[in-house]
């Protein structure tokens, strides 16, 4: 794989454009991405998110992973919380070498995993001529 197939853009905070209408924070999940010969996968560390709160989106070439956390109400007092309510937001350009249709993710534990299956080869074959 060439380094066009999967591109992470570049880590930042994230701002979104114009005026947010969700108030809170958003965070960058951290994320590994390796391939195998047949596709790239990409984990996603998005803690205390349930699988109910990802989307993933897929526009014009753009994988877009978000995730949001909320803070539950515990029994007794907080004695620490390092980890805060908001929105997890990463994306990627996606290449025409991954087959775009076929893409699968998971979500177990916090860590979202995501398949994305490379386009099949064409496979040469010998074409018949026949006459008219």
């Amino acid at each position: 794989m060439n380094e066009k197939e999967l591109q992470a853009q570049q880590q930042r905070q994230v701002h979104a454009a114009g005026e947010p209408t969700k108030p809170g924070k958003q965070f960058l999940p951290a994320v590994d991405i390796y391939e195998t010969e047949e596709a790239v996968v990409v984990v996603a560390e998005m803690p205390g998110v349930a699988k109910e709160g990802v989307e993933i989106n897929l526009e014009e070439g753009v994988l877009t992973l978000m995730g949001e956390r909320h803070n539950h109400d515990q029994k007794g007092k907080v004695l620490l919380r390092e980890y805060e309510s908001g929105r997890y937001v990463r994306r990627f350009t996606v290449s025409e070498a991954i087959d775009q249709e076929k893409i699968e993710a998971t979500m177990v534990n916090g860590m979202l995993a995501l398949l994305l299956p490379k386009v099949a080869p064409a496979k040469p074959r010998r074409i018949e001529v026949r006459g008219g």
